[in-house]
């Protein structure tokens, strides 16, 4: 595997530019593994049979952990948390007992793909979800993993659980979350990771361009898509929760702070203040992650202490615009896999008051 893994990730260079690698394992996971497409392997769904593997501090993870819950998903697919670093290898199993997975018995994610591919040539990513009778990886394809989560798992869903793709917006939300994965979501590391001073000034100018267009979107609906969240506010909001903690200095992404953008600011506190996304991201991890592992960008490795975190519970007044988080839905029920101890951001907020 490339050393460059150990920094950024499955990803190529085009000159200076970053381009992300999207070569994907393609398989799904559908009712009774249907097809779905030429050269697409599906596998069946099967409550109990796959585990999820994440690490909260990734943002591509952070979508699947927020769906599973939102749609009640955690009894039917079991999950696993690697911690928030990862060295050329792959993502280790540092935060249970021994290192190693207990399901899995694993203590690197890469023996699940190895399982499965002998020396799988790609980055060893997350999320992905493996199958428990082989532990061997199934797919690692996360924006149909979250999508298949909606549509294909519907059989396991908690009563009362939102439609986050529905169908009669699936035109309108694949045009939305295109924009948002090219120059939001991908954007940011297209900045970090520029290789040239004229490659970061044209990053830089179609991030906050894109910002740009969404605030503007944001000003006249409650969220991307009118009166209730989707599957692209999930993916909006994962790469707005690490802005000012994240991407704002160590990105340079420093225009302005998420913070300091009005709408996009109360629109991601309205989000991140709803059962399944404030309560599931991990702002310890995600600062350790960046800071830690981009030795590139970050020799010293220190990690800051801010921001300060305790504006996530502003009133941000979006109820005012109407609407419901969940439509005919409701929330989930308390969390059932809270993050680990001093890891919540009402933790967080304390010890920084202290």
């Amino acid at each position: 595997m490339s050393d460059e893994f150990s920094t950024k990730g499955a990803y190529t260079t085009m000159g200076e530019e970053f381009t992300r690698d999207t070569a994907y394992i393609t398989d799904r996971i559908t009712k009774d593994a249907r097809p779905v497409g030429p050269g697409i392997q599906t596998w069946p769904v099967e409550a109990g049979r796959y585990r999820l593997v994440v690490s909260r501090a990734c943002p591509w993870a952070n979508r699947t952990t927020i769906v599973r819950r939102l749609l009640g998903l955690e009894d039917a697919i079991s999950m696993a948390v690697c911690g928030p670093t990862h060295d050329v290898r792959s993502w280790t199993f540092d935060k249970d007992p021994e290192g190693r997975d207990p399901v899995l018995g694993y203590e690197r994610l890469q023996d699940a793909y190895f399982a499965r591919f002998q020396d799988y040539p790609k980055g060893i990513t997350v999320p992905a979800i493996v199958d428990i009778p082989t532990k061997a990886v199934v797919t690692n394809d996360f924006p149909w993993i979250t999508l298949d989560f909606s549509t294909e798992w519907t059989e396991f869903h908690r009563d009362g659980a939102p439609d986050l793709y529905p169908e009669h917006l699936r035109d309108e939300m694949e045009s939305v979350m295109k924009l948002i994965y090219t120059e939001i979501n991908n954007g940011v590391y297209r900045c970090g990771f520029a290789g040239s001073q004229d490659a970061y000034d044209k990053a830089y100018d179609r991030l906050f361009n894109a910002l740009d267009k969404i605030s503007h979107r944001l000003e006249t609906r409650r969220y991307l898509m009118g009166d209730t969240i989707t599957e692209a506010d999930v993916r909006l909001f994962t790469t707005l929760a690490r802005f000012d903690a994240v991407y704002h200095g160590h990105f340079k992404c420093n225009r302005q702070k998420l913070s300091e953008m009005p709408v996009l600011w109360a629109y991601a506190r309205d989000v991140f203040q709803t059962p399944g996304f404030g309560d599931t991201t991990d702002f310890v991890d995600i600062k350790r992650h960046y800071y830690e592992v981009h030795e590139d960008i970050n020799p010293t490795k220190i990690v800051p202490k801010g921001p300060n975190f305790a504006n996530w519970f502003t009133p941000h007044h979006r109820e005012e615009m109407g609407g419901s988080p969940f439509g005919d839905g409701t929330a989930p029920g308390p969390v059932r896999e809270p993050l680990e101890p001093g890891h919540s951001i009402e933790e967080l907020i304390v010890a920084q008051s202290a």
